[in-house]
């Protein structure tokens, strides 16, 4: 990854000679990312990021509520996206294969795009400073695949199976990522068609 201009002594890192302004949310994430690589999330301030990417803080928070929203990206457009894949789902498909092909699919990426999500995911589930928004994040994706599960059992998503489903999906889901960061030649892909697979074992009958 070409690394970026330092960060000036006692200042926010100055933007690249001749850099056009950012003018779009992928830019400025990908810009973010790079000062990352380099100066730690912690080390980086959204400063730091709207002066690389010669912007002022105000036009930063016009893509972007906080530097922690950057590195979730467009999270609610996924989840949207996650919805519409389970929603997909043949009647016919066994709720944990449904879920098994739906988790697969949403983690799919274009090989170009790889290493920026291996990136993402190091940050989110590396750094303490993003634990407490990594939290609420994950409570709503787990809210999606637990009102899947409510649907195909029968019951309300506050009854217990419902949730219980909820959270081993992503608990499988977040075991087969840390795996994933240490081996850097596994395919992200299979990891969590074996972890859901594993998991089916315990709810198949559905």
């Amino acid at each position: 990854m070409r690394p970026l201009q330092n960060k000036t002594r006692g200042g926010p890192a100055a933007p690249k000679a001749g850099r056009p302004p950012v003018s779009s949310r992928s830019s400025l994430e990908r810009l973010g990312f790079e000062l990352f690589a380099r100066q730690g999330f912690d080390g980086t301030t959204v400063d730091d990021i709207a002066a690389a990417a010669s912007i002022g803080r105000r036009t930063f928070f016009r893509y972007f509520a906080s530097k922690n929203d950057l590195v979730w990206g467009d999270f609610e457009a996924q989840l949207v996206r996650l919805e519409e894949l389970l929603s997909a789902a043949d009647p016919a498909t066994s709720m944990m294969d449904a879920l098994r092909h739906a988790v697969v699919e949403f983690n799919r990426f274009d090989p170009a795009d790889v290493p920026w999500h291996r990136q993402r995911m190091e940050l989110i589930l590396r750094v303490p400073t993003l634990q407490a928004d990594s939290t609420l994040r994950y409570a709503s994706w787990r809210d999606v695949v637990t009102r899947f599960a409510a649907t195909r059992t029968g019951l309300a998503p506050s009854d217990m199976q419902p949730r219980l489903i909820g959270h081993a999906v992503l608990a499988s889901c977040i075991a087969a990522y840390e795996h994933w960061l240490t081996a850097a030649d596994a395919d992200l892909g299979q990891l969590l068609d074996s972890a859901m697979r594993e998991l089916a074992a315990g709810f198949g009958r559905y």
